[in-house]
């Protein structure tokens, strides 16, 4: 992928860290998925499509509360992926790599669309009436995202330092508390009906941190292999100094 105002345009493949997004990615808490419940969604027979839906953690996590679940991806290696461990689960879930800009479905179909981590990238102007002509009356569009403090956390802190020394251009990087981002081209098709913010803690050991931010898109989906392996000595180096095992 490539996008102007990301990145300062440089490509990026998540494709290129399928296997650690795999491994290190699946990291949300029950109080994240108890948000969603709460509000009655992606649940109880509803059907649910996930953009964007990567190696399937939402679909995965949230198969237990019964509903039926399709998840597109661009990436065809996070595609296969999501299969693989949706298999492993014993799961029926409906993955297939399709970028959200080509998505196609009769009207009416789906309950609820949602957008976990990925709000960026569609093309808006082509995915707001799509979603709003393919979702049921009353119908919900959710965006989720979570996201990591560097101004509260020092590991954080220290973590998006290296990885801006080896990628200047990621703009990934200075998360604070604030509402996730509403496209202005959905506020043509659909009403807000609650922002929220919230902190969480997540632990993480040693090895688990460096995955996480190996598989972020400043890291694997976008460094070269010697690039890729500097980083990987550095980001360890300063874990095995300033964080437990």
């Amino acid at each position: 992928m490539q996008i102007n105002n990301i990145d300062n345009g440089n490509g990026f493949d998540w494709g290129k860290t399928s296997a650690d997004y795999a491994k290190y990615r699946d990291i949300y808490p029950q109080e994240f998925y108890g948000k969603i419940l709460s509000r009655g969604l992606c649940k109880d027979g509803q059907t649910v499509l996930d953009i964007g839906t990567g190696t399937g953690v939402l679909p995965r996590n949230m198969y237990k509360y019964g509903a039926k679940w399709v998840g597109t991806d661009i990436s065809y290696n996070q595609i296969e992926q999501a299969k693989l461990l949706a298999q492993e689960l014993n799961m029926n879930i409906d993955f297939y790599t399709c970028p959200a800009e080509e998505i196609d479905y009769p009207e009416n179909t789906f309950d609820v669309i949602t957008a976990c981590q990925c709000i960026w990238y569609p093309n808006h102007k082509i995915t707001a009436p799509k979603f709003a002509r393919i979702m049921k009356p009353g119908g919900k569009f959710l965006i989720l995202y979570m996201g990591w403090l560097p101004y509260e956390s020092e590991i954080a802190g220290k973590s998006e330092e290296i990885i801006l020394k080896y990628n200047p251009d990621w703009t990934g990087c200075g998360d604070t508390r604030k509402h996730v981002w509403v496209p202005d081209e959905y506020l043509e098709f659909f009403d807000i009906t609650l922002q929220e913010e919230y902190d969480v803690n997540v632990p993480f050991t040693r090895a688990s941190w460096h995955g996480r931010m190996r598989a972020c898109r400043g890291v694997g989906a976008s460094m070269n292999e010697d690039v890729l392996s500097k980083w990987d000595d550095e980001h360890k180096r300063m874990l095995e100094i300033n964080a437990p095992a």
